[in-house]
């Protein structure tokens, strides 16, 4: 019984080895190289228009009324789950959820307002 668990071992070792081979053999193609680089390495631009929506957001958070403001800069701004918002503060996991809820319209109606939604 110990040597058929052995070689089917010995199998699957072999079986992962030849993937994980195969995968480096692959050569990509021109355009799959680009889009590779892309996603590496951000251009200065990008980085540049990141910053400013991130500080565009943070103003924008900052200036919701209080249970508003904390949440809304929680979960948008530092990207903290729900859970997470619920477990730091103390409240009712659906209270959380509510208040993101609200907080993202609120912060919708500002965008509006500002004309600073994108694809607007």
């Amino acid at each position: 019984m110990h040597e058929k668990a052995w070689l089917s071992r010995i199998a699957t070792n072999k079986c992962l080895d030849y993937l994980k081979r195969a995968e480096r053999r692959i050569i990509p193609t021109k355009d799959e190289y680009f889009l590779m680089q892309k996603d590496k390495d951000p251009s200065p631009e990008a980085n540049i228009l990141e910053a400013e929506a991130k500080k565009q957001l943070y103003d924008r958070c900052s200036q919701l009324k209080t249970p508003y403001r904390d949440v809304a800069l929680d979960y948008f701004y530092k990207q903290l789950s729900v859970a997470e918002i619920a477990s730091k503060t103390g409240k009712n996991y659906k209270t959380i959820q509510t208040q993101i809820y609200r907080a993202k319209a609120m912060l919708k109606k500002t965008y509006l307002e500002g004309g600073q939604l994108y694809g607007t």
